[in-house]
């Protein structure tokens, strides 16, 4: 079989998985779909370097995950700096200290995590995060990828990682207080 012929057998096998991942890692279909269509362009060009030691799949998410990073890294590094000006003041005090209170949950109130709804609030609420909160959020809790590694990939240092993380919690926290618990 050619080489035109594998990739295309390949194009029609693993679209439809590649781009599953590839929603799952970017939670936006279009972007996906352009990392997908860039997978099988890198396969393309890389082919001779597949050994046909692991399934095509196999190699295929390699670069799928590969071409996610990139993705992120492109996407952290061009957006806009966010401003604290939601949390402080100009003196650096909390606007609201409330958001420093604890949530009263019922013990009748059945685990968050196993509820429908609230899962649908927090997907939400991600997904209102500024992208450059959002990408390290998702590649840290989501992806589960270690710190060192989140902050190789998207070129910043570990500490900014942890004030972005430390940030984007506290924006999560404030947008699960308005749009869950508070209706309680």
């Amino acid at each position: 079989m050619t080489k035109n012929e594998t990739i295309k057998n390949w194009i029609e096998q693993y679209s439809a998985p590649l781009l599953r991942k590839a929603v799952y890692l970017l939670s936006d279909k279009i972007d996906a779909e352009d990392v997908v269509q860039d997978v099988f362009l890198a396969a393309f060009s890389s082919y001779d370097s597949f050994e046909g030691k692991s399934q095509p799949l196999t190699w295929l998410t390699g670069i799928l995950n590969r071409k996610a990073a990139d993705f992120y890294r492109k996407k952290y590094k061009s957006e806009p700096e966010i401003r604290l000006d939601h949390f402080f003041d100009e003196t650096g005090s909390w606007k609201n200290d409330g958001v420093l209170n604890d949530w009263n949950i019922s013990e009748k109130e059945p685990e968050l995590l196993d509820n429908k709804d609230f899962n649908k609030t927090l997907e939400d609420c991600i997904e209102d995060l500024p992208s450059r909160w959002k990408i390290p959020l998702k590649m840290y809790y989501l992806q589960e990828k270690k710190a060192p590694e989140v902050s190789q990939e998207l070129e910043i240092s570990t500490t900014n990682l942890w004030k972005i993380l430390q940030r984007s919690r506290m924006q999560l926290r404030e947008c699960l207080d308005i749009n869950w618990f508070a209706n309680l």
